[in-house]
C-alpha cells in the first residue's frame, strides 16, 4: 500500500520532501535495453542489486530475462531470498561463524553462489554446510587489477583443485571485478583498461580448463564496461547494477542508458539568488562529487550540510519561491538509495506506488 495515504495517480510533486522519485517508463526501458545487449551478446544477464536495493527492481529484471541478481552482502541475499528470488551470486567474501550459519539458512531457500580467495574461509563454508547436509555453489573471485579482493594467477589451479577435494562445496567457476576501469572517461582507455583487465580473467579459466577443471561460470563487468567485458570471449554473464536507474558519476561516462532516479526536494528559504532545499546528507550522499539540480534549470547546488542544500540561482529574476520544488540527480545512486526506506515510483508525472528499499542498511 502506498505509504502516509498518497493515492495513486496524483502528481508525483505532491510527494513530501526529500523523497526518492523513479520514472518507472525510464527504468524499465533501461532494463529491457539491457538485456537485449546481453542476449544479443550470448552472455547472461545477472543483475547487481547493491543498486537497487529492492525486490521490486530484481523481479522485473528476472522477467526480462535475467538468470538471477548479485547482492553485495549477506543481508541483502537474506531478504531477496525471503522475498522469492531463486539464484543469488554474492560476488563477496563470507567470513565468520555466525555469517556462514546465516548463509547456510538462506541456501536452504534459493541457490546461493559465494565469491573465494581464502583456504581458511573455505575450510569453515566447506565445514559448515556439510554439517548441514548442504551443498554451496562457489566461485574463485580472481585479482584482475582492481587489489582489493581475488587471488592471482599463479594461485588459482591449486585453490581450485582444493575446493574440488571438499565436501559440502560444488566448484562452478571464476568472476573478477574491473571496478577500477568502469569510470575512465576517455572510451578509447577504457577499452585499453577493461580488456587488459578481463584477460586476467580469461587467463585463469584457460590455466584452470588446461588442468582439466571446468570452468561453468565466468563472472563480470559493471555498468560503464557493460559493452566491452561482454565483447571478450569467454565471459559468459555480466554483473551490471547501476544501469537501472543510472546517475550523475555514470552519465559523465556515457548516454547509453537514461537517468530514471532523482531525489525530490522543496525550497525551505530564499535570499536574493540563494536557496535553500530540504535534502541534506542525510538523503542524498556526497562520496562521487556534489549533485546536481536537474529541474528547474538555472540552479547550482553549491554545497550540502546535515539536513540542507544551499544553492545560488543563475539568473536573479528567476522567480522560484518557498514551497516550490526541486529535482535533484545523485552523483552516487547506489549511497543515497541506502538513505531511504522507500521509491515513489511515476508514471508521465503521476504517482503509481511506494517501494519499500528492503536492503538499504542491510551490510551485515
Amino acid at each position: 500500500m502506498p505509504t502516509q495515504g498518497y493515492q495513486k495517480g496524483i502528481q508525483v510533486f505532491e510527494i513530501d520532501t526529500p523523497s526518492i522519485i523513479v520514472d518507472l517508463d525510464i527504468a524499465e526501458k533501461n532494463i529491457k535495453k539491457m538485456q537485449d545487449f546481453a542476449n544479443s551478446q550470448n552472455v547472461s544477464m545477472r543483475p547487481h542489486s547493491k543498486t537497487n536495493k529492492s525486490p521490486y527492481w530484481a523481479k522485473k529484471q528476472i522477467t526480462q530475462g535475467a538468470i538471477g541478481i548479485c547482492c553485495a552482502k549477506l543481508g541483502e541475499a537474506e531478504e531477496m531470498a525471503m522475498a522469492g528470488i531463486k539464484e543469488i551470486l554474492i560476488p563477496n567474501q563470507i567470513v565468520g561463524k555466525s555469517k556462514i550459519q546465516r548463509l547456510v539458512d538462506v541456501n536452504k531457500i534459493s541457490k546461493v553462489i559465494v565469491a573465494v580467495e581464502n583456504k581458511s574461509n573455505l575450510n569453515e563454508l566447506a565445514q559448515a554446510f556439510k554439517n548441514n547436509s548442504q551443498i554451496l555453489s562457489v566461485i574463485i573471485e580472481v585479482n584482475v587489477g582492481m587489489d582489493r579482493c581475488g587471488v592471482e594467477l599463479e594461485e588459482i589451479v591449486d585453490f581450485a583443485k582444493l575446493i574440488r577435494t571438499k565436501n559440502g562445496i560444488s566448484f562452478e567457476g571464476i568472476m573478477g571485478y574491473e571496478g577500477h576501469t568502469v569510470n575512465i572517461n576517455n572510451y578509447e582507455d577504457r577499452v585499453s583498461e577493461t580488456t587488459k583487465a578481463i584477460n586476467k580473467l580469461i587467463d585463469a579459466k584457460n590455466l584452470l580448463v588446461e588442468n582439466g577443471i571446468e570452468v561453468n561460470i565466468v563472472s563480470a563487468s559493471g555498468t560503464g564496461t557493460y559493452n566491452i567485458t561482454s565483447t571478450i570471449d569467454g565471459v559468459t554473464e555480466l554483473q551490471c547494477g547501476s544501469y537501472i536507474f543510472m546517475d550523475g558519476n555514470y552519465l559523465k561516462i556515457f548516454d547509453d542508458f537514461e537517468p530514471a532516479l532523482s531525489v525530490l526536494s522543496t525550497v525551505i528559504s530564499r535570499r536574493e539568488n540563494r536557496i535553500i532545499l530540504d535534502c541534506g546528507l542525510k538523503s542524498i550522499s556526497l562520496d562521487q562529487g556534489l549533485p546536481e539540480v536537474i529541474f528547474p534549470k538555472g540552479i547550482t547546488l553549491t554545497s550540502l550540510s546535515e539536513e540542507h542544500s544551499t544553492c545560488l540561482i543563475d539568473d536573479p529574476q528567476n522567480n522560484i519561491k518557498v514551497g516550490d520544488k526541486v529535482l535533484v540527480r545523485p552523483m552516487h545512486g547506489d549511497t543515497t538509495i541506502n538513505l531511504h526506506d522507500e521509491y515513489f515510483v511515476y508514471r508521465k508525472g503521476l504517482f503509481e506506488d511506494s517501494i519499500p528499499i528492503i536492503g538499504r542498511g542491510k551490510f551485515k
